[in-house]
């Protein structure tokens, strides 16, 4: 069976944090959501700033394969050096990983992050018809995808290429099926800004996903600002517990949908199985 996992154990391998407590939620859930599905053995969790920790991560483990998928959008830093080596990886020549290597009497196999993986494409159009569906107009009317401009937020940045490459591929196959009436990559620190959207946009009705795995001050403060909201009022809603952002808000002679991050969206987890799948393939075809 492709999904015979029962010698197998799960690790999911989240960034955590000491300030945001929304940081790991996506890893529990998605953790619980496939614990309920009995594929593998044990479905565990780990993070970089919190317990249990990635040092840990194989003493959890008590089974001959351990899969370990990074909930991370993209590849650099995290994906590549820190998570390797804190789960005692050996280097391969060169610098780079084996990505399937025996530690401790079993098999580990070092999967690729789920932000880079071409079904999260479903994850992103999931969102975008999920709050339109779920957040009609005033007046009741709910805009088809046709009529919609979608907008994938990132935060962006100089220092590694891979983080704003991540949404680039999933604007060009998005686009690519022509389901929307334009899409758009926009981001916190690079052109296009996130400001941009009503610029860019070709029809009345936006769509914003923001593609980070959790959510936490960027995506509950600073995009709806850099959407249009006022300062006061985000932060007002934020401190009251409030959602920062109503759906949907008229901006610039538009309407503007802004999802939760795709951290929790339930089809993350087929995201995840795929690339378990994917090592244990090709393992299998050696």
């Amino acid at each position: 069976m492709r999904d015979d996992f029962s010698d197998s154990t799960l690790v999911l391998v989240g960034h955590g944090s000491t300030l945001n407590a929304e940081s790991s939620r996506p890893t529990w859930i998605q953790a619980a959501a496939l614990r309920d599905r009995r594929i593998f053995a044990r479905v565990v969790t780990a993070f970089w700033k919190e317990h249990p920790t990635l040092a840990g991560a194989l003493r959890q483990a008590f089974t001959p394969r351990v899969f370990v998928v990074p909930l991370f959008i993209s590849e650099g830093y995290f994906t590549e050096e820190v998570i390797p080596r804190e789960l005692g990886m050996r280097p391969a020549e060169g610098g780079s990983w084996d990505r399937v290597q025996s530690l401790g009497g079993r098999q580990v196999h070092y999967c690729g992050p789920v932000g880079t993986h071409g079904s999260m494409t479903q994850v992103i159009l999931s969102r975008a018809e999920g709050i339109v569906r779920q957040h009609s107009m005033p007046d009741g009317r709910r805009p088809v995808p046709s009529e919609i401009s979608l907008f994938i937020a990132g935060h962006g940045t100089g220092s590694n290429e891979n983080s704003r490459r991540a949404i680039e591929v999933q604007v060009d196959r998005i686009r690519g099926m022509e389901i929307h009436a334009a899409v758009h990559g926009v981001f916190m620190e690079e052109e296009p800004r996130i400001a941009a959207v009503h610029r860019l946009a070709t029809t009345p009705f936006r769509v914003v996903v923001p593609f980070f795995i959790s959510d936490g001050l960027h995506s509950y403060e600073d995009i709806p600002v850099m959407l249009g909201a006022p300062e006061h009022e985000v932060r007002g809603r934020f401190d009251r517990g409030e959602p920062t952002w109503i759906n949907p808000t008229a901006v610039e002679e538009g309407w503007v949908w802004y999802t939760p991050s795709i951290g929790l969206e339930p089809h993350l987890s087929e995201v995840i199985l795929e690339r378990v799948r994917e090592s244990a393939e090709s393992t299998a075809c050696k």
